[in-house]
């Protein structure tokens, strides 16, 4: 499978009146198009078992063994001898570790720059730094779980009415987490927390910062300030707890410092920026069978088209692209770039080894209702949200991204987590491909949220800014919702709300990636 087959061209098109769909003349399974009852004869096969919309059936006798293949690669392996016209899911397949002779560079599609008179523009935030924002945020971040109620409590102060007098101000957010102390003040855990807080500190989308601690935890501002070069300023202040004088002098401390900050944070206003400021991150949560096949692949077509407009797509979620990785260092820029992602996908097997657990363990019990059933298959569909051209880099979690293109991060599969490391690195977009249903919502970056299927859709309406869904209910096809996703970015970006900002979301969703012990 190429890289230009991760975007799905159907060996046959999505026909409700045929009931399946087959993604490769090279499966050995179909789709379910929708619920088919057993002994129903669908596209020349007579169903052994019910299956529901979204599942698979094999459409060939498969011995025990042997490979189960869905997008011309290898989903499982089956633990038993499956029959033509059976369901197959948990009960008939296990995940096995897969081996791969990795190829590198050798399906790098070098992607064609439109004129700079060409690209696409959006209404953005020019920074002093040369970063361009889409939205203006003031963040007070807690360097430590001990100050979070009072970071909290110094945001609760400014509602809108307070915030009234200052139009370009999207509003004054706290970031607060559960760690900070307790942990090694050296290594991956704490690298992580401090690439965050720096990562928010200097985020394209946030005017001004309060970052506070309470004194004596291990994660001190103070270091964090020496080793990032973080200049303190009206824009810029710190304080800690312990030396303001206990919670409520530091909340009274706080507002009054937040206030100084309003009149600059409010002078910055919209102006054209053109779309190669753009850093989109690329995310799924509850994932289904349709995820592969609707949103994912069209997401990546508008990651294509970003990426042709001089941005950047950042995919994520290392645990979910297991498994299909090889797809991946076949587009790597160079084979270093491609062992880069080889060697963090080493260090997830020795790190679930470790602590007793399994790759396979994703899919989650919600993925496998909607029809997925291992890791590589989840992984094969995940990775379409990269569309088709070269992978130009690998960064470590939260890392700063400084190239544009198609990149990836290593994160978490948990999409708060995940997310909360890709906005550190600069994104300033999030577009979250979802099939059960996600109401995800992500400060200070804005999240559009985009539905696998129309039933999902049409429930969750309030929720889901676009419907991928229509690729396969409705016909639509996959560069139509994508240059539609496309499109939806750029106005989001220029201050359109998505559906998660208009209900309020994305103040409790910031998680860094806790690493090793709690002591």
């Amino acid at each position: 499978m190429s890289s230009s087959e991760t975007v799905i061209s159907f060996h046959t098109k999505p026909d409700q009146s045929i009931g399946t769909i087959r993604l490769s003349d090279k499966d050995n399974v179909v789709v379910a198009l929708r619920d088919l009852a057993a002994k129903e004869s669908v596209d020349g096969v007579e169903l052994i078992d019910d299956v529901a919309r979204g599942h698979k059936l094999a459409v060939a006798d498969i011995a025990a063994g042997d490979a189960v293949i869905k997008y011309a690669q290898t989903i499982g392996f089956a633990t038993r001898k499956v029959s033509k016209g059976e369901h197959i899911h948990t009960h008939n397949i296990e995940f096995r570790g897969t081996e791969h002779n990795y190829e590198y560079s050798t399906d790098a599609v070098q992607p064609t720059l439109l004129p700079e008179s060409e690209q696409a523009q959006f209404m953005g935030y020019k920074r002093a730094d040369g970063q361009v924002g889409t939205r203006n945020f003031i963040a007070i971040l807690s360097s430590v779980n001990c100050s979070a109620t009072a970071v909290q409590h110094i945001a609760n102060t400014f509602d809108h009415n307070l915030l009234g007098d200052y139009p370009n101000i999207d509003g004054v957010v706290a970031f607060s987490h559960s760690t900070g102390c307790g942990l090694a003040d050296s290594g991956d855990g704490f690298d992580n927390l401090q690439r965050v807080l720096w990562g928010f500190a200097q985020h394209a989308n946030v005017a001004g910062v309060l970052m506070v601690g309470l004194g004596c935890e291990v994660n001190q501002i103070s270091s964090l300030a020496e080793k990032y070069r973080l200049e303190r300023g009206t824009l810029f202040r710190t304080m800690n707890i312990q030396s303001v004088g206990g919670h409520q002098k530091t909340v009274a401390a706080g507002v009054a410092r937040i206030k100084e900050m309003l009149p600059l944070a409010n002078d910055v206003k919209r102006e054209a920026c053109p779309a190669s400021a753009l850093k989109l991150a690329l995310q799924c949560g509850g994932s289904d069978g349709w995820s592969g096949i609707t949103a994912n692949p069209a997401l990546g077509y508008a990651a294509d088209l970003l990426v042709r407009n001089g941005g950047t797509a950042v995919l994520a979620e290392t645990p979910e692209v297991y498994g299909a990785e090889h797809l991946l260092t076949r587009r790597a820029v160079d084979e270093a770039t491609g062992k880069k992602l080889i060697d963090r996908i080493l260090w997830w097997e020795q790190y679930v080894e470790r602590n007793g657990g399994s790759m396979d363990n994703n899919p989650s019990p919600g993925n496998k209702l909607g029809g997925l059933t291992t890791i590589l298959e989840k992984s094969l569909g995940a990775v379409a949200k990269g569309g088709t051209t070269r992978l130009n880099g690998v960064y470590r979690y939260a890392e700063k991204i400084d190239n544009n293109g198609f990149v990836f991060m290593d994160t978490p599969g948990y999409d708060p987590a995940s997310i909360t490391g890709e906005v550190a690195g600069g994104c300033n977009l999030v577009a979250f491909t979802t099939g059960r249903g996600s109401t995800y919502g992500c400060k200070p970056a804005p999240s559009i949220k985009i539905a696998t299927n129309t039933t999902m859709y049409d429930r969750m309406t309030d929720d889901m800014d676009i419907n991928a869904g229509r690729i396969v209910s409705h016909g639509a096809s996959i560069p139509e919702v994508g240059e539609e996703i496309f499109n939806l970015l750029l106005s989001v970006a220029s201050g359109e709300k998505s559906l998660s900002e208009q209900h309020g979301l994305g103040d409790h969703e910031f998680v860094p990636w806790q690493v090793g012990a709690t002591m």
